[in-house]
């Protein structure tokens, strides 16, 4: 049974939208004609299992709010013991949004089909980030889904929430440069070739702060064009070489060696890593299926294949600790952490531990920087808008005093 999204007048020739699960476009046709509607479009919301049927490509998108709601009320679903098709039916028809509706549903359709959900989430991966999905089957292998769902609700929203946070602070720096440039054009515009002319016919040479704003407008107005071109055409190369693997797994490593940025990525990584392979090996998986499981829901790749070479460290008869440590990624107190739950036998609640470390370190750090961020920018903006100024007012001082 597959799931179909459709377009249908009403007896009031209204149209309504919708979606239904079938085993044929033709029996989705007399299910809205027994609704007494009259069936305007019918697009298969899901590949068949032949890869035929696809409409949606790589999927609707869906907005990390709306993902972190989709992963609460599933795994609030799970939790209560309720079958898992019958949870995604659920969370179908609590959304009024009829691209999550059909999301949703073509994910139960393939559920029902066989499928894992994991695979069945790998339909739409615009929806579904690659971690996302990596966690989800590192929790359906450990019979925990509703654990690893919980877990990833609780991430998902906190990214949502550092996302909004971001946000906020950075709406306030937006406005003063918005402002602070449109008076900077009105002054350039209007006010100082005035004072250049009035300066320039009375023989008087105009100050070296002068001549190098009015330099760098000459440059902003004649070659901006070209450097907004550079500017796009540099991002997109960037954004094309991300997507071969070979590129992404260098630009990856040279991330962790920068010195805030790497910081912020090797604790992101951590508590992920952390979170994860905590949830397994407490429910029974070996560890080193457990290690590389956990892995795969990292979202630097230089640090999978970190993983990876201490999966295989640990395979030989190695320490967990031991074989992280090597690596040199790792935070120490991680390290130190995990060495002492594998010498008590407690490594799955030590882990639990340094995963919450972790993410609390990761947020304090974010706090921090969007505390530092705004005053900042006040600064450096304030800054500029007086250099500004007082390149213009240079040269009507020395036009008082020639007068």
């Amino acid at each position: 049974m597959a799931a179909f999204s459709y377009a249908a007048l009403d007896d009031r020739g209204r149209e309504q939208r919708g979606v239904l699960e079938a085993d044929s476009s033709r029996q989705v046709r007399q299910l809205l004609r027994d609704r007494g509607l009259a069936p305007l479009r019918i697009e298969a919301a899901a590949p068949s299992s032949s890869g035929r049927g696809r409409v949606f490509g790589r999927g609707p998108a869906l907005r990390v709010a709306e993902l972190a709601l989709i992963t609460r009320q599933l795994a609030t679903l799970l939790a209560a013991a309720m079958p898992l098709e019958e949870a995604l039916a659920a969370v179908g028809r609590q959304s009024d949004k009829p691209r999550i509706r059909t999301t949703v549903s073509a994910v139960r359709s393939r559920v029902l089909e066989g499928h894992t959900l994991a695979a069945s989430l790998a339909e739409f991966p615009a929806a579904f980030p690659s971690q996302y999905r990596a966690t989800v089957a590192a929790g359906e292998h450990a019979g925990r889904l509703d654990v690893v769902l919980t877990r990833l609700a609780d991430y998902t929203e906190a990214s949502h929430a550092a996302r909004q946070k971001v946000r906020l602070a950075l709406l306030y720096p937006a406005l003063l440069v918005i402002v602070a440039t449109a008076i900077v054009a009105g002054l350039m515009a209007f006010v100082v070739p005035g004072v250049v002319d009035v300066i320039s016919g009375q023989g008087q040479a105009l100050p070296l702060l002068t001549r190098a704003l009015i330099a760098t407008s000459n440059f902003v107005s004649n070659w901006g064009w070209l450097v907004m071109l550079l500017l796009l055409g540099g991002g997109l190369m960037l954004r094309r070489a991300l997507a071969q693997p070979a590129f992404r797994l260098q630009w990856d490593r040279r991330l962790l060696t920068l010195p805030l940025l790497g910081r912020l990525s090797r604790g992101n990584n951590s508590a992920r890593f952390a979170s994860t392979l905590s949830t397994l090996t407490g429910s029974g998986l070996p560890l080193v299926e457990a290690l590389a499981i956990a892995g795969e829901v990292l979202p630097n790749r230089w640090l999978r294949h970190v993983v990876a070479e201490a999966t295989q460290q640990v395979r030989e008869g190695g320490s967990l600790n031991r074989a992280l440590e090597q690596s040199g990624y790792f935070p120490p107190m991680m390290i130190s952490m995990i060495a002492s739950g594998e010498a008590s036998g407690e490594l799955g609640t030590m882990l639990e531990r340094v995963a919450q470390s972790q993410q609390n370190e990761f947020d304090n750090i974010v706090s921090s920087l969007l505390g530092i961020f705004e005053p900042v920018m006040l600064l450096i903006m304030g800054g500029i808008v007086l250099l500004i100024v007082i390149a213009i007012l240079q040269p009507i001082f020395s036009l008082n005093q020639l007068i």
